[in-house]
């Protein structure tokens, strides 16, 4: 499956995905690892016609944001620490991990964070970025073909979508059918260029 993922640019835009669809995409791309299970992240589904075109100035005119069926604004979230409490209690309740491993994650996650804004911010990129290849992986395992985007204004988007100060727009990513006019998969490096042994 992932050697025929491509980065769509053309989509189908008669054909839509019902917000059962949708959810359905985001579940996939929660199951994505995050440090301490924290599950920091959030997901804007831009869908609607009007949302649409409140977001395509924002990515720059990228026409894959109006023909694609949605496009998500994936979020990576601040404060790591203050969320790994109440993503962790349900792996004790189920038995997974024990009380003391709970009270030193949780302990270590508070260390870790709490006062570094800059290790906030940089989990928070990671864990969106995990999500979002999750969520990529997820609608091509769907029939699906999505497009992701680095190039927009993450404080226009931040504004326009109501984002909180501690959500960090990482990057938007287009799914839906695809058009007629997309590259098949470009060569990769080979192995030996990017793999060392140790």
């Amino acid at each position: 499956m992932i050697q025929s993922r491509v980065s769509a640019n053309s989509f189908d835009p008669s054909r839509n995905l019902s917000d059962n669809e949708i959810a359905e995409l985001i579940e996939l791309a929660t199951y994505a690892p995050t440090a301490f299970n924290a599950q920091n992240w959030r997901f804007i589904a831009v869908r609607s016609a009007e949302a649409k075109e409140r977001l395509l100035p924002m990515a720059y005119g990228q026409q894959k944001v109006a023909n694609s069926s949605v496009t998500f604004i994936v979020c990576g979230t601040m404060n790591i620490h203050l969320s790994v409490p109440t993503s962790l209690k349900p792996s004790v309740e189920a038995g997974i991990i024990s009380q003391e491993i709970y009270e030193g994650w949780v302990g270590a996650s508070r260390n870790m964070y709490q006062d570094n804004s800059t290790f906030q911010r940089d989990e928070a990129i990671r864990s969106a970025t995990f999500a979002g290849m999750s969520l990529m992986l997820a609608a091509q395992g769907l029939g699906l073909v999505s497009g992701p985007m680095i190039g927009f204004d993450p404080v226009a988007v931040s504004k326009a979508f109501g984002l909180a100060e501690t959500d960090i727009p990482v990057m938007l990513i287009s799914v839906g059918y695809p058009g007629t006019e997309n590259w098949p998969q470009k060569p990769r490096k080979a192995v030996s260029e990017v793999l060392t042994l140790a």
